[in-house]
């Protein structure tokens, strides 16, 4: 059986606890994202239909991966095996995954069938700019360079970007601070500050959000919203595969080629922008809420790839 949790529990649960077992369900849920939940039940879900089982055996579990590794990314994997982790963590299994045996089994599969990791195409401060001076004055308009600027400047994920509400929102004299309060690294939802300050030319990220907020008359709730065709604001949240669609349209508006741009684009732009710019990584780990240099280590090494290069002695 699948539960709340993501997780295969005995069929074999008593009556009596059911109410401690809801709670318990409860708690657990809370402390994974929805996105994360909906992936960890779509791999365990894979996992039983196939005839695995929680707890499973170390070998039962390289055969599945054996099974999948010529069918599946090596990436889908990892995940399926992340899932079937916490499975086993949560009910307090002896847990496969920390195997010699399936260690080994996956890191076989990685030598021979793995491949680089596909990372979005950062849009840097030049894309920005490009894509804006292709912008009309139209609501429409308005909200995405609002959303740009914004989702750029303050190296946004998409959920975090899309969760943004009014009250989230504190005007300062030196610009804005957005109170982030929950992100994919803040499970515990601690929530932190993130400053935007105001623009120093025409371009300013706090006054085009100002500007989106006033001409589409939104005091409250979400911030980014879609819209129907005769540029009617609509109330709930943009899908955060809108905010995906958004960013590519606005791309190739400008020649830009949309393979590789996601909404991950902007808050990759940011760390790779902010790194050719010679800004600490201190300071860009602030930004982003990356937890150390090595989480930023490809963005960085990208960014500075043409700075002091040794291939330009001519």
């Amino acid at each position: 059986m699948v539960t709340c949790d993501n997780t295969l529990l005995p069929e074999s649960i008593n009556a009596h606890d059911l109410l401690l077992q809801e709670r318990l369900q409860d708690y657990v849920r809370a402390a994974t994202s929805d996105s994360t939940r909906r992936a960890y039940r779509n791999d365990l879900t894979h996992f039983k239909d196939w005839g695995g089982t929680i707890p499973c055996s170390p070998q039962l579990l390289c055969d599945y991966l054996v099974t999948y590794a010529h069918q599946l990314a090596v990436s889908t994997l990892q995940r399926r095996l992340a899932a079937i982790s916490r499975a086993h963590n949560t009910l307090g299994f002896s847990n496969p995954v920390q195997t010699e045996m399936v260690r080994v089994t996956m890191r076989g599969i990685r030598r021979k069938h793995g491949t680089a990791q596909r990372q979005a195409r950062p849009l840097v401060k030049e894309d920005i700019l490009l894509m804006l001076t292709a912008m009309d004055n139209g609501l429409k308009a308005q909200r995405d360079a609002a959303l740009l600027l914004i989702g750029f400047c303050g190296a946004f994920r998409r959920s975090e970007l899309v969760g943004l509400n009014v009250e989230d929102l504190e005007y300062v004299r030196e610009g804005l601070i957005i109170h982030l309060r929950h992100s994919k690294t803040d499970q515990a939802g601690e929530g932190r500050k993130l400053a935007i300050p105001y623009g120093r030319g025409h371009i300013c990220p706090v006054k085009s959000l100002q500007g989106w907020l006033e001409a589409s008359t939104i005091t409250s709730g979400p911030i980014f919203r879609p819209m129907t065709k005769g540029n009617q604001v609509q109330a709930q949240r943009l899908s955060e595969s809108a905010v995906a669609c958004i960013i590519k349209e606005r791309a190739e508006v400008v020649g830009i080629t949309s393979e590789g741009v996601s909404g991950h684009s902007l808050r990759a732009g940011l760390a790779t922008s902010a790194a050719q710019h010679g800004i600490s990584t201190h300071k860009i780990r602030q930004q982003t809420g990356h937890a150390s240099d090595a989480m930023l280590s490809r963005y960085i090494r990208d960014g500075d790839l043409f700075n002091g290069s040794a291939g330009g002695l001519f």
